[in-house]
């Protein structure tokens, strides 16, 4: 009887149930192919791995988790995208990253079982893996590969933050922001083009909305890019490398 599968006599919510659970895990052992860090299990660790994962949903601008809450799992984004930021004493947020379907995050508190490092929210309505601690640290005991992979993950990330916070310290906001709006995956074809609201901006760049809003109306004039209907519409990137560059 194949995995799943329920005798004759089941109900209706038993075979359900099956189905679900074959599904999550099918969709965790996708996920964990794709990642660069459980890349180096075998076929049969990556199943068993998947076995364990389970499947939450949360809504467009749903906290996942707060900075400072325990945690003792790590996530991986099946569907939609997941925010993470750190708040600031004078009550605004820093934007960290925008996490897209096949990330991992919370793999931090996972390992040291010590309290988040950030927040966590959903972006836009999302589908996630949830693999607790207990579960995945004995994987990786048992890879050095995998370990290997984790740190190499860590420390792309910590370099990513570091970069962050010297440009916060050290650019001014133009090159700042240049940098924002580059960086940022763009939508459509033709001229790069950003949903981005000016609030999101200034957290992502570590400034003001009024700032913001007075660097952008500045290059607007100059032709630099477009403020239409909530887009921002890149039309000479050039100058913004340059200008990222400039530092």
């Amino acid at each position: 009887m194949g995995r799943g599968t329920r005798p004759p006599g089941a109900t209706d919510v038993e075979r359900q149930g099956a189905i679900m659970t074959d599904i999550t895990s099918e969709r965790a052992r996708k996920l964990l192919e794709r990642g660069a860090l459980f890349r180096a299990l075998g076929e049969r660790e990556r199943v068993d791995l998947a076995a364990h994962a389970r499947p939450r949903t949360f809504a467009a601008n749903q906290p996942i988790f707060h900075l400072g809450e325990p945690g003792f799992s790590m996530m991986g984004v099946v569907v939609g995208t997941v925010r993470i930021s750190l708040p600031t004493p004078k009550g605004r947020d820093i934007i960290l990253a925008d996490l897209p379907a096949g990330e991992l995050f919370g793999e931090i508190a996972l390992l040291d079982g010590k309290p988040r490092s950030a927040n966590a929210a959903a972006l836009t309505n999302c589908e996630l893996l949830v693999l607790e601690r207990r579960d995945v640290l004995p994987f990786l005991e048992r890879s050095p590969t995998a370990c290997l992979n984790l740190m190499q993950l860590l420390c792309g990330r910590i370099r990513r933050s570091d970069e962050r916070m010297a440009e916060i310290a050290f650019f001014d906001l133009p090159a700042r922001l240049a940098r924002v709006l580059l960086r940022y995956p763009a939508q459509g074809r033709g001229s790069p083009k950003l949903s981005l609201s000016q609030r999101e901006l200034a957290e992502m760049s570590g400034s003001t909305r009024e700032n913001v809003n007075r660097c952008l109306r500045d290059w607007q004039r100059h032709g630099i890019l477009e403020l239409k209907n909530r887009w921002t519409i890149i039309l000479k990137p050039e100058v913004l490398h340059a200008l990222e560059e400039t530092y």
